[in-house]
């Protein structure tokens, strides 16, 4: 069995708070995975983590071979969203993802254009992002985690500001990523999310992670 994330005693305190408190748990690859916990449980803290934004105060995490926890650096093949996606707001979508594409040195337009198009937007649109609704800048930020087609999406409430239909649609793009071969690691106070999406769900509370049933 391959393991997409594994996390071994990972804690992460600012200065006396803990916000994530000796957590062990392995990903399996190729399968979706559910985080569910009340705002300040330590699920985004932990997804910080392991996006490479946050370094950890003891333990290890290991993301597709990748030793992380010093928090210096996002590792390769990892697209995700973590909290509300940060944007350009008088550049319109396609150039707010060329210019983020351009950080790494190189530019594809037909990724881009693909991306903003699998996830409903418009990739001519000349409209800036800060006229953008909510749930047109969560598209955005989607269409931002898999431009550069990653084996491993870190999606933090990706469904926050989309309407039902919109939760529809970005439900069966999930599971075409997961046939395709892609791990997902989703945070969702949705329990409908969880129940049609996740293969695997853990609970955090006050920083502890506690193992659920996948109720199907």
């Amino acid at each position: 069995m391959e393991y997409a994330i594994t996390i071994e005693n990972v804690t992460k305190k600012f200065k006396e708070t803990v916000a994530v408190d000796h957590v062990s748990v392995r990903f399996e690859k190729g399968k979706i995975h559910g985080i569910i916990g009340r705002n300040g449980s330590g699920k985004t803290v932990l997804f910080k983590c392991i996006y490479g934004l946050f370094p950890v105060t003891e333990g290890k995490i290991d993301v597709l071979g990748q030793k992380m926890g010093d928090g210096k650096r996002v590792p390769k093949g990892v697209g995700g969203i973590i909290e509300t996606p940060g944007f350009l707001p008088n550049c319109s979508g396609y150039q707010n993802l060329r210019y983020l594409m351009e950080l790494s040195g190189k530019v594809d337009k037909e990724k881009i254009r693909s991306a903003i198009t699998l996830v409903g937007l418009d990739p001519d649109s000349k409209k800036h992002v800060g006229k953008y609704s909510l749930g047109m800048r969560q598209r955005l930020g989607l269409a931002q985690a898999i431009m550069e087609d990653p084996e491993l999406l870190i999606l933090d409430e990706p469904m926050n500001g989309l309407d039902r239909h919109g939760v529809e649609e970005m439900r069966n793009l999930f599971l075409q990523w997961k046939a395709a071969g892609k791990t997902l690691l989703i945070a969702s106070h949705n329990p409908e999310d969880t129940r049609i999406l996740c293969d695997t769900l853990h609970e955090m509370d006050a920083g502890v992670m506690t193992e659920r049933e996948v109720l199907k």
